[in-house]
């Protein structure tokens, strides 16, 4: 097997991800120091690189944390998935490697009764003192856990991003990926109720308080971590990046599967996605218990007798 040179084939993966992915910037520099570190770990072979010498560099690496241990998995997977794609070798090399585990830890969430309860103090608070700062608080929360934005395409939403009648809004995420995430009716009432008292000359729908930008994801997490305690929930174990892991979660545990998911987030690699599979046993018992159709067949017929045919 011939395969041109380490340098030739990164920079021709990293120019295919920034083509046909649009993958952010950071993104392109971390795994091109991440693949060129294997590379001369491995002697400028790494495009010819065996599983056995994958195994030998992830030993060097096992002192790294997690999720640069992870991020390490998911650009060599995703580069010798393009060397196989474009025919440059003949076989993946990880297709062991991608069934380790990377020992990333399992993103914090809130259960559905800790949702409940952050959600009725908010809606409190809105019953109690209708202010625009309530109606601000309950359209960002209800979008957060509604919606599963990030913080950061949260804020940055146009002033007209939602309309009464259209339950989707069109988010710039990472990369300058644009996605369409819809909106639970919930979510797009409190929006249109805060809408109303956003300026017309803001450019954004949550305007900062000063200037002509837009709020920050610093001011975002001081209020939802506010709420959070005074819904009587650890404070410290609530953010917008937890509400999103919880409509991550809470959505994939009534049924969603991994691709929906995976576009709903904008996660560019389903490797990210596959953390929320953390759902539990009983969870995955029901749901073969109730949609597989052998164990459908295998019910007792009325009588108590197994049904027929």
């Amino acid at each position: 097997m011939t395969v041109p040179p380490d340098s030739r084939t990164i920079a021709l993966f990293l120019d295919s991800l920034a083509a046909e992915r649009a993958a952010a910037a950071n993104t392109l520099a971390a795994y091109g120091r991440d693949l060129r570190d294997a590379s001369v770990r491995l002697g400028g072979r790494l495009g010819a690189a065996a599983t056995g010498d994958l195994a030998v560099l992830f030993a060097a690496w096992r002192d790294l944390a997690p999720a640069s241990l992870a991020r390490r998995r998911s650009a060599l997977r995703q580069y010798f998935a393009f060397l196989r794609a474009e025919g440059i070798r003949p076989d993946d090399p990880t297709a062991r490697l991608a069934s380790q585990k990377t020992g990333r830890p399992l993103p914090r969430t809130l259960s559905v009764a800790e949702l409940d309860r952050l959600l009725a103090r908010l809606r409190e608070r809105l019953r109690d003192s209708p202010t625009p700062r309530a109606l601000r608080l309950c359209a960002l929360v209800e979008l957060l856990y509604g919606s599963g934005l990030r913080a950061s395409e949260l804020v940055a939403l146009p002033r007209h991003a939602l309309r009464a009648g259209v339950p989707y809004v069109i988010v710039c995420g990472k990369g300058g990926r644009e996605r369409l995430v819809p909106v639970s009716e919930p979510a797009l009432e409190a929006a249109l109720a805060w809408g109303a008292h956003v300026p017309t000359s803001s450019r954004y729908l949550f305007p900062a308080r000063r200037g002509q930008g837009h709020m920050s994801r610093v001011a975002l997490f001081q209020q939802v971590r506010a709420l959070a305690a005074e819904a009587g929930l650890d404070s410290a174990q609530v953010s917008p990046h937890v509400l999103r892991h919880a409509f991550a979660t809470h959505m994939l545990a009534r049924g969603a599967d991994l691709r929906t998911l995976q576009t709903l987030l904008g996660h560019a690699d389903i490797g990210t996605t596959e953390i929320y599979t953390h759902v539990t046993t009983d969870h995955l018992v029901e749901t073969v218990t109730r949609r597989h159709p052998l164990a459908r067949a295998a019910r007792p017929a009325r009588g108590g007798e197994p049904e027929s045919g």
